[in-house]
């Protein structure tokens, strides 16, 4: 009886502090994805060991409810089953009478729970590639709990699950609880597909959604030949301002394909602003270094007719040197001896350092660009957005 209530006392301050821990997970969940004004969380260091940057990801959350929730809501039952034998005592609670093993539960619970950990664990560090320290520090909670309610001397966790099983069989033969058991179930159910598809704890998954198609793609479905993307004649001219290191111009650039293969009466024309010392004057610093050798090569493909094949290999390889460029480009129907003297000429010299003045003196800084007359969007958008936009000064769908 000593030894129980001392596992008891322990899970119960284990319970606590995963209660305190989770509430501020969830502080950390609110104001990364709710709070434009709140500033970085004690736990987002740097881009590793970042809290704020995984409470913004679609990973954060389970059927549209933040894992932070879900931490809560179990150290709470934890911490309930601790006091189930004594709280059915009271009418309102008769129903955890049906818990006629509370450790048992509570063992399950935490060998399943620390289960999960690891398989969120390994999402954080192989898929993320960031770390939450506040996370990691409840799924060494979820494991103690587990181990502490355990008896290791009576077959460990196999008689816990086995015990946990056994009473939760019994307890659904008896009618009342049957029937009490269908409508929870029914009821969570309900819920978890209402925040499932309204997204309403979590809006940073419904906005990744609409990238989704283009941020995770492997290729360019959408890719096209020739120089030309869009219609020849359109009289909705997109301008696009590009850097073939940049890492979201390679979504851009998918998304633009598809705009101009499902709207008519627009034609994307692509400019070079590449974000690197080697060509850019305007730059205090070496950023996307690479994208300089690469504009050239546009350039040099244009000449070719094949501007947006290029464009393709550019966005999906992003080389950063001229040998690596003419690896990828062998036996790919390009002139490759008129490509290299094209892209080293004085010409392509002076037509990209031109791009780059003009881009500067229109005030674009950044990309990617998108230009329809002299209203600029820099970054990205939902490709709706896009649809919307071309729509406004005339463009119709196909």
């Amino acid at each position: 009886m000593e030894k129980e209530m001392k596992k008891k006392t322990a899970i119960a301050v284990i319970s606590i502090i995963g209660i305190i821990t989770t509430i501020k997970l969830a502080i950390i969940y609110y104001n990364a994805n709710f709070n434009p004004y709140a500033l970085a969380s004690f736990c987002s260091v740097n881009d590793f060991i970042d809290c704020d940057g995984i409470a913004k990801t679609s990973e954060s959350q389970f059927f549209g409810i933040p894992l932070a929730y879900w931490g809560l809501f179990f150290y709470a039952f934890i911490f309930l089953m601790l006091f189930a034998p004594k709280l059915k005592n009271y009418k309102l609670l008769k129903f955890l009478e049906v818990f006629k093993n509370p450790l048992d539960y509570i063992a399950s619970l935490g060998l399943l729970a620390f289960i999960i950990s690891i398989s969120l664990l390994c999402i954080s560090l192989f898929e993320i590639q960031k770390l939450c320290v506040l996370c990691a520090f409840t799924y060494i909670l979820n494991l103690l709990i587990g181990c502490i309610a355990t008896d290791f001397e009576n077959d460990g966790f196999i008689h816990s699950i086995k015990q946990s099983f056994t009473d939760f069989i019994d307890a659904v033969k008896i009618k009342k609880y049957l029937i009490a058991f269908i409508i929870v179930l029914a009821a969570a159910a309900s819920f978890l597909t209402y925040t499932t598809v309204s997204y309403k704890f979590t809006p940073q998954v419904k906005h990744q959604l609409k990238f989704k198609e283009f941020v995770h793609a492997k290729r360019n479905k959408y890719a096209v030949k020739g120089n030309i993307l869009g219609d020849k004649d359109a009289k909705v001219l997109v301008y696009i301002y590009s850097d073939y290191q940049c890492p979201i111009c390679y979504a851009h650039n998918i998304m633009i394909h598809k705009l101009a293969k499902e709207m008519k009466g627009i034609r994307i024309i692509h400019k070079n602003y590449p974000l690197d010392t080697d060509c850019n004057v305007y730059l205090q610093s070496p950023f996307h270094q690479g994208s300089c050798v690469d504009a050239r090569y546009a350039i040099a493909a244009e000449k070719q007719g094949k501007l947006w094949e290029m464009n393709d290999i550019l966005f999906q390889h992003k080389p950063q040197t001229e040998q690596d460029i003419l690896k990828l480009i062998k036996n790919k129907g390009f002139d490759v001896d008129k490509l290299r003297e094209d892209a080293n000429s004085l010409e392509t010299y002076g037509q990209l350092n031109d791009e780059i003045d003009s881009a500067h003196k229109k005030g674009i800084n950044g990309t990617p660009t998108t230009m329809i007359n002299n209203d600029a969007f820099v970054g990205i958008k939902p490709f709706d957005e896009y649809v919307e936009w071309v729509k406004k000064f005339g463009a119709e769908e196909r």
